[in-house]
């Protein structure tokens, strides 16, 4: 059977996209640990497949300002992985990176946004790293673009690029551990319908 909905995946399909995700995220707390030069922890990561709505209010709803650093899949796989950063972790980050103190995510400076941007694409990578790696499927992404909003503005931008395709996302949520201090980031991803069933025939799972 194929996939024609993200509603159609069943517990299998969602724990593959959970080890996807796990394995995603111990990628992404390694290169953290490095950047930051100091260890940083993960729980394993909560995987969902939410309606764009419901994951608007796990960010705080649609009028909370968060950061946002898109980018485009193509390859032999096709869509959009945004990473979503918040206060706490963009302050965490920007403290341990530039030693600034105070942190607000709609008033940033061009060093700060860079900083974080960064953080963005070494985290997009470590996700399609891992996708590829265990799929041996290959995947091109483009240059993230970073933007600063309101979630319910960042979430309209899946909405309208793949709204034809569904109107769920899949839903990462990764919990980091960096000295005393626990952070939350999330990772959406909206992978085209014959991308996902690319990626589970690759993987070995019945559709």
């Amino acid at each position: 059977m194929t996939i024609l909905n993200l509603e159609q995946l069943n517990d299998m399909h969602i724990d593959v996209l959970k080890e996807l995700g796990n394995i995603g995220a111990g990628n992404a707390a390694t290169s953290l640990s490095q950047m930051l030069n100091t260890e940083v922890d993960m729980s394993t990561p909560i995987v969902k497949i939410l309606d764009i709505s419901d994951a608007a209010n796990l960010l705080g709803g649609p009028e909370n300002v968060v950061i946002g650093i898109l980018s485009k899949l193509s390859g032999d796989i096709e869509g959009i992985m945004m990473f979503i950063i918040e206060q706490d972790f963009a302050k965490t980050i920007l403290t341990s990176l530039l030693g600034v103190k105070e942190v607000s995510c709609d008033k940033l400076s061009d060093m700060e946004l860079s900083a974080i941007s960064e953080i963005g694409n070494i985290m997009i990578a470590a996700y399609t790293g891992s996708i590829g790696t265990l799929s041996q499927m290959n995947l091109k992404t483009t240059v993230p673009a970073i933007t600063v909003d309101m979630v319910g503005a960042l979430l309209s931008v899946p909405a309208l690029e793949m709204g034809s395709v569904s109107d769920k996302i899949i839903f990462i949520e990764d919990d980091f551990l960096s000295g005393t201090k626990d952070v939350t980031a999330n990772m959406l991803l909206v992978p085209s319908i014959d991308s996902l069933n690319r990626l589970m025939e690759k993987l070995g799972i019945a559709l």
